[in-house]
């Protein structure tokens, strides 16, 4: 059996997904947790095969997480499991050390055939996006997808989106305060503003938060 850990803040998530593989043979559900710190003490207690987060998590973001969690566990398989525009953030949590992007739009059949995959130990992404990428590699080209945003780039965005000043960001991201400064700078260029208030309108405008 698989064993599998989820993470969610909306209890109704981790309920659910624990009573829909209920019966299966395969995976089995063994706990869930609501935050990103919770992540850590869940899986020193108990065996965890494949972790399904959210990225937007309280206390600890989820590609912060992600991050954290593969340094102790290289060989613990996480699947994030959100919201926010594939496009945008499938390459930025792979990068992070992720196993698969999945789409909460997507059926749960979808989501059994990303567990079973990884667990295995490949990669899973989309139909779309695996072409995507296909045919972006095959024609050795920048991919627009490759433009976007780096993975550091979107979680100094999503703090920066939640309130959060460049030292608090510093000290949840283990980075230098002047590291912030940069990556700030860097998103004022890609999204073309000049201000924060500027920089979080268009987060919000492009679905990047």
């Amino acid at each position: 059996m698989i064993k599998v850990l989820v993470v969610d803040n909306h209890p109704i998530i981790r309920t659910g997904l624990k009573l829909f593989f209920e019966h299966s043979h395969e995976i089995d559900v063994i706990g869930g947790v609501g935050s990103g710190i919770e992540i850590f003490e869940f899986v020193r207690r108990y065996p965890v095969d494949v972790i399904i987060s959210e990225i937007d998590l309280p206390e600890l973001n989820g590609i912060t997480a992600l991050r954290a969690i593969k340094k102790e566990h290289q060989n613990l398989k996480v699947i994030m499991y959100s919201h926010h525009p594939e496009e945008i953030y499938a390459i930025s949590v792979l990068k992070a050390g992720a196993s698969a992007y999945v789409s909460k739009t997507v059926d749960t059949d979808t989501l059994k055939e990303a567990i079973l995959k990884v667990h295995q130990g490949d990669i899973y992404l989309s139909n779309n996006m695996a072409k995507h990428l296909t045919f972006d590699e095959a024609k050795k080209t920048t991919s627009r997808l490759y433009k976007r945003l780096s993975t550091r780039e979107v979680e100094v965005l999503k703090l920066l989106s939640s309130g959060k000043k460049n030292k608090e960001i510093a000290m949840e991201l283990d980075i230098n305060e002047k590291t912030v400064s940069t990556y700030k700078a860097r998103l004022f260029k890609k999204l073309k503003v000049t201000n924060l208030v500027d920089l979080i309108h268009q987060a919000k405008h492009l679905e990047l938060t």
